[in-house]
């Protein structure tokens, strides 16, 4: 999956946009449908997910919300292959990934997917390119090459640390740390960026500033991501909210202000709280 030129950059001549080539046909980036997760059984049985369905299309931006229990962590875990539904189908890129053995999607996790969590997860004893090639390394691919070095340097550009290569993370800040892990989500041009709480260890500004680069890597390199978040200011960077309730899809929003976002989570939230004071 390679670099493109979208129409209007190669029209005017002024820039160059690129954007992400998908590896499946679909124009869908995730599909799930009918997608249950219950753990245990009988009267003990936890259904985490009730049947979601549901369809995001490539270069979209997607913030899921929920209140605690509601199912987020269930939902991203199985949309990226890292849990299997009990019941239910799931494609990423175009790609049914619900039967496929584990080798097979490990093997496309490291090659089709990115990854950025809260705690940044970058090894301390690699350099900051290292980290960044990391996935091509576990994916087969020669990491020392030339042309693995230039899409280091230049994903590092992308998030502003193209000075910053030889570093270890240890010696960046928290926000350059997650830039780093933004970096190397993105460096494999992967169907779909999913985002765990990306900026839930960091402050308030530095928040923004990865969210800025979230929403650029969506609207001038045509990723995809889809972002856990419990942040009604992080959500408002996304194309779409998602609001999840009892392992089911409540209710959505098109992009919309943060303080649209946080009233429609209270309004979500307050007939369990009137239950609780009752």
């Amino acid at each position: 999956m390679g670099l493109r030129r979208t129409g209007q950059g190669a029209q005017d001549g002024q820039h160059t946009a690129h954007t992400f080539e998908g590896h499946g046909s679909s124009d869908m980036a995730v599909e799930l449908r009918g997608v249950r997760r219950q753990y245990g059984r009988g009267a003990s049985a936890v259904h985490a997910l009730r049947g979601i369905d549901l369809a995001l299309p490539r270069a979209t931006f997607t913030a899921v919300m929920g209140p605690s229990g509601s199912g987020k962590s269930t939902f991203l875990q199985c949309a990226a292959g890292l849990d299997r539904p009990t019941e239910g189908s799931v494609r990423l890129g175009g790609t049914e990934i619900t039967g496929m053995s584990e080798n097979k999607l490990t093997e496309l996790r490291r090659t089709r997917l990115g990854f950025v969590f809260q705690a940044f997860n970058l090894l301390p004893s690699l350099t900051v390119e290292q980290n960044v090639v990391l996935p091509m390394r576990l994916a087969g691919q020669r990491t020392g090459s030339a042309r693995s070095r230039r899409e280091a340097a230049e994903m590092l550009g992308r998030v502003g640390l193209g000075d910053k290569g030889n570093r270890r993370p240890g010696q960046l800040s928290g926000g350059q740390q997650q830039r780093v892990a933004i970096a190397r989500a993105l460096v494999t041009r992967p169907d779909v960026v999913f985002a765990d709480e990306p900026t839930g260890a960091l402050d308030t500004t530095t928040a923004a500033e990865i969210l800025v680069l979230l929403r650029h890597a969506v609207d001038s390199l045509g990723a995809t991501v889809v972002m856990v978040t419990h942040d009604p200011a992080a959500a408002a960077y996304a194309d779409r909210v998602l609001f999840l309730a009892d392992g089911s899809i409540a209710d959505s929003l098109p992009r919309a202000r943060a303080e649209q976002i946080a009233a429609r989570m209270t309004a979500l939230t307050a007939p369990a709280h009137a239950g609780a004071a009752a």
